[in-house]
Formats: structure tokens, sequence, C-alpha cells
């Protein structure tokens, strides 16, 4: 798009129907500040892998009361037509980013403005319990105002369908053309007050007892009792629900760090409020020395993910990646529907193509299905709502999420927070530990060790070197990675997966929605995924390699070798 393209866009934000504050700040970027001009107004927003994202501002390419209002209106008109004899209901919730309330008021507003009773939290809420208050209200679609773990300035819009699991197709295609049809004047921003309804205590007792009804496991009291927790909201919403669920179940040694316990956007205690990166727990790792802790979980603003830090071979918490904890968790899951005598052949596992590929080997060593979807819980819930005759035990994805049963339908860290201390209480009490049982389904199924590696790359020419990224990975494959033969590539863009024989190339097709995604497998099982973020300014590239791990006093070897070809893998792609 041209600057004068953009100028013109944003000139057109002058007009009556945008307020004053609003029209102050374009004319304060028309004339000082042409790159913010270009940045804020060059595309629209965009509906990516967890909804919409973008940092807070006025333009097209922002999150403001305009963009989120122009959403809202289509999606408004989108529902009317889809249920035209029915008295639709939606629920709202919002976490603790700037901002989050407000927007989230305006939301209700314009779904109120077209008729559509609302259903408000009074207060902050996790994103867990938007997505199971969809069903238990009997809505007809949800809205969460959340970035999870993006910077302070970013905020963002999720929306939920029917059965509680994010917009996916037809339904969310059909909604952006709905919304993409609209023009800003044609948003109903006056409230009907009399359709909107605050909500708050009684969802969240449902919810908590929902979640210690899937999440717990015959733990005995004693156990529960021997389990020392620390745990760390990262100033976001989990402080809400997850100390309940645990004192629910029956933990009573819960020490809450106190200094991150307080919601607030600005995220003052961390650099970044992800529980992926060791430094955002780092204090919760502190008291867990102080006091001796068992356990570290920490979770994102929204509280659907959660990172976990356990006790290594060497006495020292350490952070487990997403792909290590969703294992154990699947693992537990397997083992208590066996030892209750419920699989039966009818029951599945759901994760990702970006995710460990040992999920499938654990999964399917117990007779159970294992299906695998684009990244994104909305495809898990999707399985889930694609085979009702099927029993879905739990599953995840690398990214530190996972969901326990189907009350809920997207990642719940809520419950996962549960699971993960019935399994550390539980481990404790058999004489060994999370981490030690880790280390035992690496000698059973395999050692897979995984790396994720992204690259930032902020604004429109930021854009470009990632697109220009992939273009030249799909115009120039790599037949070798690190001196091993590539085997198979999986192109999810052109829905096509190539497989390189000895004497020939055969080509397949991918049942699977088409996604910006490339995967390459080699002979020796190396993996390597590459994929532009949905949400971020970021390109990523998933490593996986695997050896055989004889016995528990290899790993460290074995794991030094895992590495370093990790390391050689990045090298010979220039990703080090």
């Amino acid at each position: 798009m041209s600057y004068y393209d953009i100028k013109t866009r944003a000139e057109s934000w002058l007009n009556p129907e945008f307020d004053n504050e609003t029209q102050l700040r374009i004319k304060e970027l028309l004339e000082k500040d042409p790159d913010e001009l270009k940045e804020s107004f060059y595309k629209d927003l965009e509906f990516g892998t967890g909804g919409m994202r973008g940092i807070m501002g006025v333009g097209t390419n922002r999150i403001n009361k305009y963009t989120l209002g122009k959403n809202t209106q289509g999606l408004s008109n989108y529902l009317k037509a889809q249920f035209p004899e029915e008295d639709i209901k939606v629920v709202i919730a919002y976490d603790c980013r700037q901002n989050s309330r407000e927007l989230a008021q305006v939301v209700a507003n314009v779904f109120s403005a077209n008729g559509i009773k609302v259903f408000l939290f009074s207060e902050l809420r996790p994103t867990p319990e938007l997505s199971f208050s969809v069903k238990y209200l009997d809505c007809h679609c949800g809205i969460v105002l959340t970035a999870s773990h993006n910077p302070p300035e970013y905020n963002g819009y999720k929306v939920y369908w029917q059965d509680g699991g994010q917009l996916v197709p037809p339904q969310d295609k059909e909604i952006v053309e709905e919304i993409a049809s609209l023009q800003y004047s044609e948003i109903k921003f006056e409230a009907n007050k009399d359709l909107i309804e605050l909500i708050d205590t009684k969802i969240d007792k449902a919810f908590v007892e929902a979640s210690v009804k899937n999440g717990s496991f015959d733990t005995s009291q004693e156990a529960k009792d021997n389990l020392n927790i620390v745990f760390t909201s990262l100033h976001g919403t989990a402080i809400k629900l997850n100390p309940k669920v645990l004192e629910a179940a029956g933990y009573k040694n819960v020490h809450i760090v106190q200094e991150q316990a307080e919601p607030d956007g600005t995220f003052p205690t961390v650099a970044s409020p992800n529980p992926e990166e060791p430094a955002a727990l780092k204090m919760a790792l502190e008291k867990a020395k102080e006091i001796n802790a068992d356990i570290v979980i920490g979770t994102d603003p929204d509280g659907d993910r959660l990172g976990v830090a356990v006790r290594n071979l060497d006495g020292e918490m350490e952070l487990l990646n997403g792909n290590q904890t969703m294992l154990v968790m699947t693992w537990f899951l397997l083992e208590q529907w066996k030892k209750q005598d419920k699989i039966k052949g009818r029951e599945f596992v759901g994760s990702t193509i970006v995710s460990t590929p040992m999920m499938r080997v654990v999964t399917e060593s117990y007779g159970v299905q294992y299906k695998e979807g684009l990244t994104g819980f909305k495809w898990i819930a999707k399985m889930i709502k694609d085979n009702p005759g099927l029993n879905y035990i739990g599953g995840g994805e690398e990214s530190f999420g996972f969901m326990v049963g189907d009350f809920v339908r997207d990642k719940d860290a809520a419950t996962s927070t549960l699971l993960a201390c019935e399994i550390a209480a539980q481990m404790k009490a058999d004489g060994i530990s999370f981490y030690e049982k880790l280390l035992e389904l690496y000698t059973e199924f395999g050692f897979y060790k995984e790396e994720l590696i992204s690259l930032v790359k902020k604004g429109i020419d930021g854009a470009e070197q990632i697109k220009n990224m992939m273009v030249s990975l799909r115009d120039n494959p790599l037949s070798e990675i690190n001196g091993e033969k590539v085997v198979l590539v999986e192109d999810y863009e052109s829905s096509k997966a190539f497989h390189y024989d000895l004497t020939d190339t055969r080509m397949e097709t991918l049942d699977v929605p088409k996604s910006n995604v490339l995967i390459y497998y080699t002979e020796n099982g190396t993996k390597v995924a590459a994929r532009p973020s949905g949400t971020e300014p970021k390109i990523k590239f998933y490593i996986s390699v695997n050896a055989q791990l004889d016995s528990v006093s290899d790993y460290e070897k074995v794991e030094q070798n895992l590495s370093e070809k990790i390391a050689a893998v990045k090298s010979d792609l220039k990703l080090a």
C-alpha cells in the first residue's frame, strides 16, 4: 500500500463517527510521525492462531474501540443471520491488560445495541472460564479480551462458538468477510443496558467444581499434604481461580508469590509475562529455594498456559518445556484410564503438528488414537466436535498449553495446574519425582529433545522479511539437514506432502485446512518445522531430534549429544 493510500485511510478517521481524542491523535500522526502512521494504517488487523491481537492505539492495524466495535458489529450481523429464530446470547470476559475492562464494555454495548443478550463478567477472569461459560450459560458465542503473553502494549479479541471452542472454518472466514464488508459508521455503539447482565461467583463455583472433578485422580490426602507448591500468576487472571481449585482439591501447602499476585497489565516485575521463559519465573524459583518446594507453577496473563518447574536429578529446580510437561501429563492420564479399564478403543489424545513426535509414540502404545492438528487449541476443540463417538482423554501443544477432558474447549491452566500437582504428589508418595518419571518415559519410548527458535521481525519490513523467508524455503526446498537426507516435506499451505524415496518422489494430499507451515523430516528422525506466528511478529522454527536412552544413568551423556545435534541443525539452517 502506498503512503498516499495510507494517508487517505488515516484521513477517513477524521470523519464525525470517530471521537475527538481519536481525531486529534490522527492529526498528530499526519503532521509529526509518518512511520507510526504507516504502521497504524497499512493493513487491517487479522484473526490469527489465537484470535486477533495487536498494539493498542488508533488505526486499522491497532486495537481500539473502533476496530473491536467493527468486529462485534460484524459478528452481531452474522449471529442474527445464523440464528434468525433464536434469542441470541453471548458471554464476555477480559483479562488484566490495560484497557481490557473498557474494551469489554464497548463490545458488550455493541452486542446489546444489536438486540443481543450479554453476560459480562463483573471482574477479570481467565480464558478457560470463558470457554466453560459459553456452554454453561448456553450461549451462541463468547468473547475474551486478551493478548495472552504478548508485551504490555498489546491487547486482543478471541471469539468462541457454541461448543466453547474458538472459531474454525467455515465460521471464521464467513465472519471476517462480514466484518470487512462494514463501514465504521455502521457500528451501533449505543448500549441497551437492559440486555447486559453482570456475572461472577456463580460461574466461578461451577468452574471450580468441574475443574476439581476433571483434574483429580485419587491422590491420598497424605500425599497432598506432603507436596510443597509455589504458584505465581505473573500479574494475571489465574490468581482468581487457580488457588481456589487447589484448595477445593485438598492442597494446603500452596505458597503464592505475593509480589506478582496483583493483576497488573504493565507486568512490573517481569520483562515478559511468559511462563515459557525462565526469567519470568525467577521470583517463584527463588521462593521455591527458600521454602524447599517440590513444584513451581506459573501462568500467563489470561490463565490458559502454564510453566512447570520441578527438581532435577541434582535437586535443583528446572523449568520443563511444554513438550516435556505435556508428555508426563498425557502418560499420567493414559495410565489412569488404563487402571480404570476405560480404554475401549474409542478414545483419543490430541496435539499439534509442531509438538513433539513422542506424543504419538506414547499415546499409541496404550491402544489410544492419536490425532494431530494445526497449531492452536481451536483445532483440538474441533477434533472433539468432529468426533462425537470418541472420548477425548486430554492433550496439548508445545507452547505450554494442556486440556484435561472436554468440559473446557481451550487450553486450561487451572485444571492443568491441579493435574500437575496430582502427578507430583503421587510420584513423591511413590518415592520418585515428576522429573524422574519423565526420564523413565525417555528410556521406555525414546529420548526426544526439542528446541524452539523465534525470530522477531516487527512492522511492515518485518512482515515482508518473514514472507520472503517462507517463500525461499518453498522455492528452494532443503534436500539435506545437517548431513541427513530429507525424506519427507509437508507443505500445509499447498496441502501437499512430498516423500523422497531412494528411487522416486511421491506426493500425497494433506487432509487438513491450509496453513503457512513447512515441515521437513530426515532419514534419521530429525524434524524441522517453519511457521510464521499467527499472533506475534515472529517466525518460529521448531527442531526435534531423538535417540535411544538405555538407562536413566545415561541421560546426561545422551542429552549432551542431542543438544549438540540441535546446535548443528541450527548452524546448518543459519539460525544460530
